[in-house]
């Protein structure tokens, strides 16, 4: 038997904790004599080193104590130093990794979680004869559900980031795409405030939300307690393949303020997104990023080292690992400028459907250019130009192919969505046409297009 010092209270009560080899018990004491000492981590070894210790026999197990008393006498130092406030902070060991830690020090506090909750119908179970009782008794009972009122429910969620000191904020428009749910803004010091959804961008998934101070979710009265802390906006036209950045976000809607680093994998990416409810979008000229994107991070900001936003976390590849995707910041920004100007979000309206032109469909379809917008409807038989739209005015027709946007010249790599995105609704722009092998240009006024 191991002589094993009494506790503190004198204890020396003989519990067996486990066999050894030669027979021989440790004492209850034991665990009275490590417990102070003990992290989780100095327990997880402890119990590993005495399993191995006891099952080798007493030789063993002597060995095994003497490496649990260092280690005990470690972290017993250890607790008396943080008790005593004398550990030292971590130090970071390149100035990369002092950099990260200060972007997110200064941008978390204006990154939130924003919850999803709707009221959702009670259904309860009952049982029917369906024989109204003919053959008597309860033969026959067929089970049926009926409502029994609502209740709020917590349906899902995301990420948004403060842009300005008076709470407005942007997050993912697929994030408040239910006009029927109500939204809750969570800060990272866990105060909540109901958010209302401003406006919702009609071509990109982006969406302007507002909070306020005196209409705190909680309860209690938040006026008076300062400006919302927000973000600093970068330049996504002047960003590099291979430079770093920091993705920020609601990790699967539990884990709060979660931290990825990555770096810039691809510019000017295009992709098809798809979410729930129906939720389908073309992405176009957007960042590709292999900085961690987990479902609840949609709508959080992706940094650079300086601690500006360049993008807005909104898609991640299924089926892939490290493939993310993020919205130019400077995209967002045209729609927080014009929420704080106009009140919505506006596009100009062309009014026509279109297929790019490549080498493989000007092949499949004998088309005598490779390059271009082909007007074309999505369903056999439709029109591809909207009636009362400026194109229709113009005089366009399904399979008109319009070779370039006032002067522009349209491509797989700029497209037509991208360029007329330059543009203001009510502009008047020239359109070089292809019809019937002959070429012409009509002068077109832009329409508008709102959510």
């Amino acid at each position: 038997m191991y002589d094993i010092p009494p506790d503190k209270e004198g204890n020396t009560e003989e519990t067996p904790i486990m066999e050894s080899g030669a027979g021989e018990t440790l004492k209850k004491s034991a665990a009275s004599f490590f417990a102070p000492f003990l992290t989780k981590q100095v327990a997880i070894a402890a119990c590993v080193f005495l399993a191995g210790g006891l099952l080798a026999g007493g030789a063993g197990g002597l060995i095994a104590y003497h490496k649990i008393s260092k280690l005990v006498e470690k972290a017993g130092l250890y607790a008396d130093q943080q008790k005593e406030g004398s550990a030292e902070e971590y130090a970071p060991q390149t100035t990369q990794e002092q950099k990260i830690i200060d972007v997110v020090k200064a941008s978390s506090p204006a990154v939130v979680s924003i919850v999803i909750s709707k009221d959702v119908p009670i259904m309860e179970q009952y049982f029917t004869d369906p024989f109204g009782g003919l053959f008597g008794g309860n033969l026959f009972q067929i089970p049926q559900y009926r409502q029994k009122g609502t209740e709020k429910k917590e349906i899902g969620g995301g990420t948004g980031f403060f842009v300005s000191a008076e709470g407005m904020l942007i997050t993912n428009k697929h994030v408040v795409l239910d006009d029927k749910a109500e939204y809750t803004v969570f800060t990272v010091e866990g105060d909540s405030y109901p958010a209302k959804v401003l406006s919702k961008d009609p071509v990109q998934d982006i969406a302007v939300l507002q909070v306020e101070r005196n209409n705190s979710a909680g309860g209690k009265e938040s006026a008076g307690l300062g400006d919302f802390p927000f973000v600093s906006i970068g330049n996504s036209d002047s960003l590099q393949i291979g430079q770093t950045v920091v993705a920020i976000g609601n990790a699967l809607g539990e884990f709060r303020n979660t931290v990825s680093v990555g770096v810039i994998s691809g510019l000017g990416r295009t992709v098809t997104a798809a979410g729930d409810n129906n939720f389908l979008e073309t992405l176009e000229d957007i960042i590709q990023t292999d900085a961690a994107i987990n479902p609840g991070n949609s709508g959080g900001p992706l940094l650079n080292l300086a601690g500006e936003v360049i993008g807005m976390n909104t898609a991640t590849a299924q089926g892939a690992q490290s493939i993310g995707f993020a919205i130019p910041v400077n995209r967002v920004m045209r729609d927080i400028e014009q929420v704080s100007r106009i009140g919505k979000i506006v596009y100009p309206f062309l009014g026509v459907q279109y297929v790019l032109i490549s080498e493989k469909i000007a092949e499949d379809k004998d088309l005598p250019v490779s390059y271009g917008a082909l007007l074309s409807a999505k369903e056999e038989g439709d029109n591809a130009i909207s009636p009362g739209s400026g194109a229709d005015n113009a005089g366009l027709k399904t399979g008109d192919i319009i070779l370039e946007f006032n002067g522009e010249k349209i491509t797989q790599d700029n497209s037509l969505s991208k360029i007329i995105q330059k543009y203001d609704p009510g502009r008047e722009v020239s359109l070089k046409i292809l019809r019937a092998g002959k070429e012409f240009t009509v002068a077109v006024t832009l329409g508008e297009r709102t959510e």
